[in-house]
């Protein structure tokens, strides 16, 4: 374990390296705070914190950098989250209410995160999996054509364009209707094919059964066909702003944001709402070892629906990122709970 001693050291050696984006001397480090020590002492500190490989030294001059150890512990240690101020979080809140509908939702939180943090933002859709059903509508559109709009919790809308095996009368379709919402309206997705399972027995006439099953069918195709998950991306050229923070170049970075399955993976699971942030090396996947990961869990009612989050590179304002990252899940778990 670290001195308390050793860990300031570290604390301020990461925040003038952030600050700075130069290697930290012990000289800058006793004028810049206020250790309480001499610089000899601050030297072996930074001695002992490169021999456990919390910092190290990239070229001959005397300066120390934190390395992937190091941000770690600074982030589980000393890295309060740093609380947004009122004006921006008023912002934050009269930008995200503006909003029509969910993709404007998820693009405007795209659009304000990547500003508010100057990284990469990256914002993971409701997943159908863990919403509820607001409302089924059916609409005729021919005798024996049907469209079912499906409305959930989150504020997703998913349309589909059913061909029935005979005419399907309006008033058998107001009955379907009204049937199917009454039994799944404010159910989860999961629950849905066992309530609706007997439902065509309700209805006498066989031509009408048929339309029924085809309708369901329909329905339960849409619940398996949309778990798979969707992502938003932005503020991606605010990588060229750190190029000097990737060893070689920032096209594996680059790659790797196009590969939404990765991506998915690196946010963690959605229905998991804590903090987590991955630092460097702790990423999986190799085209992302020079950054770090800054991802939450939001939703409606206390538990996550979907996450969101920052890539940028390891040097990163890390209670800045967090409190940024933090507070505009807050709000959108609010405008979905409204919505």
């Amino acid at each position: 374990m670290l001195s308390e001693r050793r860990l300031e050291v570290l604390r301020a050696i990461v925040q003038d390296y952030v600050g700075t984006e130069e290697p930290v001397g012990s000289k800058a480090l006793t004028e810049r705070h206020r250790l309480g020590v001499s610089p000899a002492t601050v030297r072996n500190d930074m001695a002992a914190l490169e021999e456990e490989g919390y910092i190290a030294q990239p070229h001959t001059s005397a300066g120390r950098i934190p390395t992937d150890k190091g941000y770690r512990l600074f982030v589980d240690k000393l890295a309060a989250v740093k609380p947004m101020s009122p004006p921006e979080r008023r912002a934050i809140q009269n930008f995200l209410e503006g909003a029509v509908d969910l993709d404007d939702v998820v693009a405007r939180t795209v659009r304000l995160l990547a500003q508010l943090t100057r990284q990469v933002a990256v914002v993971q859709y409701p997943s159908l999996t863990r919403s509820t059903v607001r409302h089924v509508e059916l609409l005729s559109m021919a005798p024996a054509r049907v469209m079912l709009v499906l409305i959930t919790d989150t504020g997703r809308v998913e349309q589909r364009m059913i061909d029935c095996p005979a005419p399907f009368g309006e008033t058998s379709l107001a009955d379907l209707r009204a049937r199917l919402n009454s039994r799944v309206a404010g159910r989860r997705f999961a629950d849905v094919p066992q309530l609706v399972q007997d439902l065509p027995e309700a209805f006498e006439e066989p031509e009408d059964r048929g339309a029924v099953s085809t309708v369901l069918s329909t329905l339960l195709e849409t619940l398996v066909e949309e778990t798979e998950e969707r992502l938003m991306i932005g503020g991606t050229a605010n990588l060229t702003r750190f190029a000097h923070d990737f060893p070689l170049t920032i096209r594996p970075v680059l790659e790797a944001l196009e590969e939404q399955v990765v991506l998915l993976k690196l946010l963690g699971e959605a229905k998991d709402p804590a903090m987590m942030v991955r630092i460097g090396h702790e990423n999986a996947y190799e085209g992302l070892n020079t950054t770090s990961i800054v991802s939450v869990g939001y939703g409606s009612g206390g538990e996550a629906v979907a996450k969101l989050g920052v890539v940028g590179p390891t040097r990163m304002d890390y209670p800045g990122t967090m409190g940024a990252v933090r507070a505009v899940a807050r709000y959108v778990g609010q405008i979905l709970a409204e919505s």
